[in-house]
């Protein structure tokens, strides 16, 4: 029997995120289409194109109470931030845990935001990860172990994008898969989106 208090709204896991636009999603998934005929692509848990974005902060678990500050302060970061030009840009990885593609363009102001949205969470009294090196990217695949991610990211390492406008800062659910369904993914559900610049 469940001891949270029904008038409490529930905790949801959240995150900031930019997500590119429909066009880039397109180009993305062409560009990577023959990475999946490589040695060891299905050992590779591939995301879907529906979950591509670049995030900005991972808040966790946020309680349903501290969520209305979170985007009060989320929407004061948007319409402090000026929109801009970002493109999808070659590939990395992390390790042999993860696949990536990179971001070019308006680096700097994207920096920014993700500061940004991070000290929303801070003033909201979330609390937060110590601070990374912020490195902007899309995940596109996952290792179950440790896998030689060089193939993959060399074949993409010359993929450029065509420009597009970040526009908008996003407050994304991510529900975890519980089923154990194998290769089920993430389910992410944008929760609320701020323009850029006000």
């Amino acid at each position: 029997m469940s001891s949270r208090d029904p008038r409490r709204p529930p905790a949801q896991r959240l995150f900031a995120a930019v997500l590119p636009p429909d066009v880039a999603v397109a180009e993305l998934r062409t560009a990577l289409a023959p990475l999946h005929s490589l040695p060891g692509a299905r050992d590779l848990r591939w995301t879907g194109p529906e979950g591509w974005h670049v995030t900005l902060a991972f808040y966790g678990e946020v309680p349903g109470d501290v969520r209305p500050e979170l985007e009060v302060r989320l929407e004061r970061a948007a319409r402090r931030t000026e929109p801009f030009a970002l493109r999808v840009h070659g590939a990395g990885h992390f390790g042999g845990r993860a696949l990536w593609a990179g971001a070019a363009g308006g680096l700097g102001t994207l920096r920014l935001l993700a500061e940004r949205a991070e000290a929303a969470a801070r003033r909201a009294g979330l609390p937060v990860e110590e601070h990374r090196r912020f490195t902007p990217h899309l995940t596109l695949a996952r290792s179950r172990g440790a896998a030689d991610l060089r193939p993959f990211a060399a074949a993409l390492a010359g993929f450029e994008g065509q420009r597009w406008e970040a526009g908008r800062l996003t407050l994304v659910q991510s529900r975890l898969p519980a089923s154990g369904v194998p290769g089920e993914r993430p389910r992410y559900t944008t929760v609320r989106a701020w323009p850029l610049g006000g």
